[in-house]
C-alpha cells in the first residue's frame, strides 16, 4: 500500500528532537541518511563501537506515515510538539510499498568459501556443488544483523574456519564468535564439525537474529548467545572476532584471555594499513601471527602461547 513520506534535513545535534517529534505524531518508521552522500565529504558508518551510535554531521530524515495522513495537519501537530524546530523545510510525497526484505534477498545468492563451506539464503535451492556429503551448508536469513558472507571481513573468517576444519582443528573445539552479528561464523563452525559455539554481541537484535538462524539450521541446542556483560568467562580452542580495528585494540586483553593455550584466533574487520598496529598489539600473547588480505580488508590469525 502507498505511504505519505516526509523528508527534511537536520544536524546531528538536532536529530534526536526531530526523530522524537516524528515518532510522537505517529511515524511508522524514521530513516537516517548522510546528507552529503553525493559529495566528497561522504564517509561510511560500517559498525559502531561498543555503546556508540555514530551519525553524520548533516542528515536527511525520512519518515513514513499512513497514506491518508493530511500533510498540513501533520505539520501543525509537529510544530505544536516542538515549535523551536524548523518544520517549514519538510517535503512530502506519496511512495509505493515494497517488500524490501524480499528485494534484498533476491540479490543475495549462494556463496562458497574454501573447500566445503556454503552460505545459502532461504529463498534459494542448494546449489549443485553443495550437495556432496561433506558440504557444510548454512541456510541464512541475515535479518537486521551484520553478517551474510558478502562482505570481505566475513568471507575472510569463513575461509579461515573452513581451513581449520580441513586440518581437523574444529572436530573437538568449542568456538567463541565475538561480535556474532547474524551468527554466520558460529553457524559455519558448527556445520564444519565444532561440537558447540558461543556468540557474543552488544546488539540485542543480533542475538535474536543469531538464535533464529541457529534454530533454522537445527543447531540451536549447540549454540548459546549472550550480551557482553552476561557472557560466561571461559577459554576456547577457537575464537573469531569480526568487529573493527578500534574494538579489536580495546578488547585485546579480553579476547586473548578467551583463547586456550595452543588455541587459534582470527581477527577481522581490519582495513588495509591498520594491521601492523594490531599485529604488535596481539604479539605478547600469540605466535605465528599472519595477516591476510581481501580487497581493502585484512584478517589476522595466530596461535595462543
Amino acid at each position: 500500500m502507498p505511504y505519505l513520506e516526509l523528508t527534511l534535513r537536520c544536524t546531528e545535534a538536532e536529530q534526536p528532537r526531530y526523530e522524537n517529534a516524528l515518532e510522537d505524531v505517529g511515524a511508522l518508521s524514521v530513516t537516517l541518511l548522510d546528507a552529503d552522500a553525493d559529495t566528497s565529504n561522504e564517509h561510511a558508518i560500517l559498525e559502531p563501537g561498543v555503546g556508540e551510535t555514530p551519525l553524520w554531521k548533516a542528515l536527511v530524515l525520512t519518515a513514513l506515515f499512513a497514506e491518508d495522513t493530511d500533510p498540513l495537519l501533520l505539520l501543525a501537530a509537529l510544530e505544536a510538539f516542538d515549535p523551536a524546530l524548523d518544520w517549514t523545510q519538510a517535503g512530502f510525497r506519496t511512495v509505493q510499498d515494497e517488500d524490501w526484505e524480499r528485494a534484498w534477498l533476491d540479490q543475495f545468492k549462494p556463496m562458497r568459501f574454501g573447500a566445503r563451506t556454503f552460505i545459502v539464503p532461504w529463498n534459494h535451492e542448494v546449489p549443485e556443488d553443495a550437495r556432496s556429503a561433506d558440504a557444510a551448508i548454512v541456510r541464512l536469513d541475515p535479518g537486521l544483523a551484520f553478517g551474510s558472507g558478502t562482505h570481505p571481513t566475513t568471507a575472510l573468517c569463513l575461509r579461515w574456519l573452513d581451513r581449520l576444519a580441513g586440518e581437523g582443528l574444529l572436530a573437538n573445539a568449542r568456538v567463541l564468535d565475538f561480535g556474532c552479528g547474524s551468527g554466520i561464523l558460529a553457524l559455519a563452525a558448527l556445520k564444519l564439525g565444532a561440537p558447540a559455539a558461543v556468540g557474543v554481541d552488544n546488539d540485542p537484535q543480533a542475538l535474536l537474529a543469531s538464535a533464529d538462524n541457529a534454530q533454522r539450521n537445527q543447531v540451536d541446542a549447540r549454540f548459546a548467545v549472550y550480551l557482553p556483560d552476561d557472557e560466561p568467562v571461559a577459554t576456547y580452542p577457537v575464537v573469531v572476532a569480526n568487529i573493527l580495528a578500534s574494538a579489536l585494540d580495546a578488547l585485546a586483553d579480553t579476547l586473548a584471555s578467551r583463547v586456550a593455550p595452543g588455541g587459534r584466533i582470527a581477527l577481522s574487520g581490519i582495513l588495509k594499513g591498520q594491521e601492523d598496529d594490531l599485529l604488535l598489539r596481539y604479539r605478547p600473547w600469540f605466535d605465528a601471527l599472519v595477516a591476510t588480505q581481501d580487497g581493502d580488508w585484512m584478517r589476522i590469525d595466530g596461535v595462543r602461547r
